[in-house]
């Protein structure tokens, strides 16, 4: 099969290779996927490029997580009715080698979630790594119906399904922005009030739309916002984290503790099986009556691979795809 890996860690240019590789097999508990398109996440470019001091957790890694494809193997004793059925994927290079940047990759049955075929490829491929992410951050701490959820960043990757999860299971959505030229961006039919970070004072906008505070808070830069979301949680709030400036990051220790605030960071690779299983459920049934939508900003060919992760690394709006040639 043609795939993309890298044996070392460094500069995408540096380390990326494309090449041939055998075709993977399926064990029993496994389905292989026939891949049509692969997401690319930041954090399949920090493992690439050695983040937080990290280091090759196999000899060789085929990266990204995400994907959309159709079935064409099964391992021994699995369902072979599952077979040329499309479904999208989430996970594969959690904690395994072998990713999705190839015509193949090899995942646990239960990662290989049924795509509705009115569902372009697209989604599919957006959802995975942000998606998953982003049901956590809404859910973890029970339902959100009636409750006012304010997502931080609501226009990137995990924001924006965070905002639209909310608002699909009967959340009053409330969301920031950095500069108030990115308002414009925000859709209203999701987002019922919406903040620019650089506004003279947001605490009292977002005050003056929730006067009895927010009751979950999607937070993508803690370091940044700690004390805003101090002064706007309702008592017994929780601030969903899952992202931070500063590896050590400062909050509010005692208003937060006497305002009985829940603080949840939020690790995706490691969340609780049935978490991640419910999760796929939820996005799937969101996406398939209209609630969810994937902003896609590049797709790039696999041999473009390194372009694309320099995409990812260097920020910008939209999901960023790789097109795997069959």
């Amino acid at each position: 099969m043609l795939a993309s890996w890298y044996d070392e860690q460094g500069p995408a240019a540096d380390v990326l290779r494309v090449g041939e590789l055998a075709d993977p097999q399926p064990d029993p508990g496994e389905v292989r996927v026939r891949v049509t398109l692969s997401g690319v996440n930041p954090g399949d470019t920090k493992k690439r490029r050695g983040w937080l001091g990290s280091s090759m957790p196999y000899p060789r890694v085929i990266p990204h997580s995400d994907a959309a494809g159709v079935i064409d193997a099964v391992g021994k004793g699995g369902d072979a009715r599952r077979i040329g059925r499309r479904v999208w994927v989430y996970g594969a290079q959690s904690y395994r080698p072998f990713g999705t940047a190839a015509q193949y990759t090899v995942v646990p049955d239960s990662q290989a979630v049924p795509l509705p075929d009115h569902l372009g490829d697209e989604l599919g491929a957006g959802l995975g790594i942000p998606g998953i992410t982003a049901h956590r951050a809404v859910f973890a701490d029970g339902p959100v119906e009636g409750k006012f959820v304010l997502v931080h960043g609501v226009l990137g990757g995990v924001g924006s399904l965070a905002a639209q999860l909310a608002r699909w299971a009967g959340a009053t959505v409330l969301a920031t922005v950095r500069r108030d030229a990115d308002l414009d961006l925000v859709d209203p039919a999701v987002v019922a009030h919406a903040v620019a970070l650089d506004q003279e004072d947001p605490a009292a906008a977002i005050r003056a739309y929730a006067p009895q505070g927010v009751d979950r808070i999607i937070e993508v830069a803690l370091s940044d916002n700690a004390d805003l979301d101090n002064a706007i949680a309702a008592n017994n709030a929780v601030i969903a984290a899952y992202a931070t400036r500063a590896d050590r990051t400062e909050i509010p220790f005692w208003p937060l503790l006497f305002n009985n605030v829940t603080l949840r960071l939020l690790g995706s690779d490691d969340f609780p099986a049935e978490a991640r299983s419910r999760a796929a459920r939820d996005l799937t049934s969101a996406a398939a009556v209209g609630a969810l939508t994937i902003d896609v900003g590049d797709r790039y060919s696999l041999e473009d691979i390194a372009k694309a992760h320099d995409r990812v690394d260097a920020g910008g709006r939209g999901r960023v795809l790789i097109t795997i040639p069959r």
